[in-house]
């Protein structure tokens, strides 16, 4: 798989994340970065990841892998 920038403008970090929203159910769901890229999601660097929010009234579901959790 070859490297992938963050969707955010001017930041030229590695991707790490996809974010993709779900508008019917007020949902934001990021997890691990996606095989490919996609035209309705966004690929996001570890900063962007991290800082990510929703508007009022929404949920974020954040999908951590075995290797992410730390003790």
């Amino acid at each position: 798989m070859s490297v992938r920038p963050c969707s955010k403008v001017a930041c030229g970090r590695e991707a790490v994340a996809t974010l993709t929203y779900d508008y019917a159910d007020a949902m934001a769901v990021l997890g691990p970065l996606a095989g490919r890229r996609e035209p309705h999601s966004y690929d996001l660097c570890v900063v962007h990841a991290e800082r990510l929010s929703a508007p009022q009234g929404w949920n974020i579901v954040r999908h951590v892998t075995v290797g992410e959790l730390q003790s």
